[in-house]
Order: C-alpha cells, then structure tokens, then sequence
C-alpha cells in the first residue's frame, strides 16, 4: 500500500504543495508523517514511519527521503538530527550499514545537505513521466515492483520494531489490500442498507425535499461523513468511518463536526458515532474523559466464494 503513497510523495516534491492531510497517518500501528518543508519546499522530502514515544527518547525512525536534486529515493535507519544522545540502532547497523555521508561520498554526490548520520536501508533511482514514478534499485538497476517495495519496507519495520522491543505484525498481504478496497466503500454500503443495519434501527436518515442530504453532509468546516437523527430523541447524530486515519485524528474531526452541528443546528444533546476496523488503546483513552456521548461500532468486513455446480 505504501508505493503509491510514496509515488506520489515523489510527485509532489516537485511542487510547491507543502500539504500532507491526504497521506496516511498510521503504518502497522506505528506513526507516519509526511513533510515537504516548513513554510518554502525543502531541498529534502521526507516520509517518517515510527512509534511517537521512541522517537521522542531513542532519537530513532524508519524515513524515506527524497533527494530530489540527485533523483534519489533513501529508505534509511534514521537518526534525528534534533536527538542529542547520538545513535541508538544496534551494533547491526553502525557497524554494517554505510550512513548517507558515505554512500554520497562513494557516488560522487558530495556532502548530503542533511541527514548524512543516518544509515542507508535501500536506494533507489526515481523517473518522473506523465507524474508516473519508476523506482530502479540503485546496486543492480533493476526496475523495483509494488511488492518488492512493500516488502522492503516492512523488513526495515519489523526490523526497527525489534530494537524498540515492539512487535509488528504483517498485514500488508493482497487479502489485507482487497478488505482496505472494501472498507473504502464502506459509507456507500452503510447507506444503501441502513435499514438493516443496527444503527439504522435507532437513527433516521436525513432528507430534503426528497433528496437524501445524510451522506457527505456539509458544513463550512468540513464534510460529515454520515449525518442522521434519533428516532427517538430527535437530537442529531454525527458519524464519521475511521478510515486510514489515526485515531487522534478521529476523534478530533468528530469533536469539530459536533461541535459544529451544536452551534449551527442548535442542538445541544448531539451525539458521536465512530466506526472503526479495530478498538484501538488511543481510541480508548481519547473516549475515557470525552465531554461529549459517543459511542463506537466495530465493523467486519468479509466474503465468501461458493463453487458454481451445474
């Protein structure tokens, strides 16, 4: 999953467009951050995969950073530049692995304008045409498939998530890809057959002079994913899907929309639906002290295949 978000990373590098909102946050359950610089476009692109607390504490991370002015892609064991406490990847790797210091120098590159202290995972040569990224493998020069990147990167995790003594399980199979397929239209599914549906027993769909307003409700803050009302109670009701988005960052969107309905719809008894893959520990904390009702609904998503007999 992750080639096509870094293919367009690459892309957008290129630009002036510093913004990031449309990149994963979540990688395995670790953090990702997208940066394209601060205010002007770096020389230097990064995408950060790591655990927030480490790499606040062993200065550590799994980074990809693009050196647009070379064409090359660096996968690396990374060490911020921030971190005063020097390397803290194993043995394994300051004595095997070059830095980027060295793999510049033995290329003829120069000095790295930064990062030159973390060390080199994979190179790869970019190619641009028609804003379509092909990835060369820098040592053999052979052309670099989805597959082939994934797994590498994952190997670089699994390998980073044993030095901080964290498990990291592997779901990055084609199985894992086709559910992510399905959960994208998940919102269309839960719409078309909300009748059947648990919340589709407590909550009624929204309507305007006989068009359905519910699905992508919008507001001058943002578009609601589902909006609907209390049978009961009649007080507004806010769902937003947990896609691929953190759960602060869910849980933050939902506190805005209600907010927003609160104020505009005057409603002050609103209340918060979020329907996720997986209850996760930030999900749960983030819920333990909300100011506001919310409840959450865990989806499964599955199918089966029957032999057709004649």
């Amino acid at each position: 999953m992750m080639f096509d978000h870094i293919s367009q990373f690459i892309v957008q590098s290129h630009t002036t467009n510093l913004k990031t909102s449309q990149y994963p946050k979540e990688y395995h359950e670790l953090d990702v951050k997208f940066s394209f610089g601060m205010g002007t476009p770096a020389k230097i692109s990064w995408a950060s995969i790591h655990n927030n607390e480490i790499r606040n504490t062993k200065g550590i991370n799994c980074v990809y950073l693009y050196y647009k002015d070379k064409n090359i892609l660096i996968l690396a064991y990374g060490i911020m530049e921030s971190f005063v406490g020097g390397n803290t990847w194993t043995s394994e790797v300051s004595e095997n692995k070059p830095t980027i210091s060295d793999y510049f120098e033995k290329s003829s590159f120069g000095k790295p304008y930064r990062y030159g202290d973390s060390f080199v995972y994979r190179v790869y040569k970019t190619e641009i045409k028609n804003n379509q990224v092909t990835l060369k493998n820098d040592e053999t020069g052979n052309g670099v498939t989805k597959e082939k990147f994934n797994s590498e990167l994952f190997s670089l995790v699994e390998f980073y998530g044993k030095v901080i003594n964290l498990e990291i399980k592997n779901e990055e199979s084609t199985y894992s890809q086709g559910l992510f397929y399905m959960e994208s239209q998940l919102e269309d599914f839960i719409i078309n057959n909300w009748d059947n549906t648990e919340l589709g027993k407590k909550y009624s769909l929204l309507y305007k002079d006989g068009d359905l307003i519910s699905k992508q409700y919008k507001t001058d803050i943002g578009i609601i994913d589902i909006l609907v009302k209390d049978k009961k109670k009649g007080n507004h009701v806010v769902i937003e899907l947990k896609r691929n988005q953190t759960s602060d960052d869910t849980f933050g969107q939902l506190s805005r929309y209600m907010g927003w309905v609160k104020r505009h719809l005057k409603d002050d008894k609103v209340k918060g639906i979020i329907i996720a893959g997986k209850y996760d520990k930030k999900l749960d904390y983030a819920l333990e002290f909300a100011p506001f009702d919310t409840d959450v609904f865990i989806y499964n998503v599955s199918f089966t295949l029957n032999e057709f007999k004649k």
